[in-house]
């Protein structure tokens, strides 16, 4: 079924996934692209893009933008291909390569940036930093403490401003037996920053 509405906030349902990728639920990926920041012609690259929700939601509002998908694992990279199939999204490239190794190459330069978690985090955020251009915007993902806290000392590194955290808990209601519950989505930090 090919997705006909104009706002953002697929059904998670509706794309391909493969076990143990991460798909970044509705409503957290609806905070994603309102931190973010969108405009219709938007260079945005995201870092981790899993099964490719947030590339391919971002290439939909952005008509006239341009959105790279980077993923280190071949099947991954083919899945967000089959996603973007999927949605008939034109404007989305898919790039295979380790972060930030990969990163040096790419083109255009960006004017948002979406670290979707990991190890090193911190790193990229160094790395990526200099390509992103003024008055651009970095949004970055954690589930644990930890990962924040590097951030935050990333953040403070290439002196950042504008610096929002929230922490994301949603519960969807579920039908267990014969009551309906609500169970909750595993939190998630959202951070946004601009570049001066």
């Amino acid at each position: 079924m090919l997705w006909t509405y104009k706002t953002p906030g697929i059904p998670d349902h509706l794309f391909e996934q493969l076990p143990g990728i991460y798909l970044t639920p509705r409503e957290i990926r609806l905070l994603i692209l309102s931190a973010l920041r969108l405009e219709e012609n938007s260079v945005l690259w995201d870092i981790g893009a899993g099964t490719g929700t947030i590339p391919i939601e971002a290439g939909l509002l952005c008509p006239k933008g341009r959105i790279v998908a980077i993923e280190r694992d071949e099947d991954v990279v083919n899945l967000i291909r089959r996603n973007c199939n999927l949605f008939q999204v034109k404007n989305v490239a898919v790039v295979e390569g380790n972060a930030p190794e990969c990163l040096a190459q790419l083109k255009p330069l960006p004017d948002r940036i979406c670290i979707e978690g990991g190890k090193s985090i911190k790193e990229i955020l160094n790395k990526v930093w200099s390509t992103l251009k003024p008055q651009g915007r970095v949004v970055l993902t954690s589930g644990n403490l930890e990962s924040l806290y590097k951030i935050s000392e990333g953040l403070s590194q290439v002196q950042a401003i504008q610096i929002e955290i929230i922490q994301a808990a949603v519960n969807r209601l579920e039908t267990r037996g014969n009551n309906q519950v609500l169970s909750a989505i595993d939190p998630l930090f959202i951070v946004s920053a601009e570049k001066i």
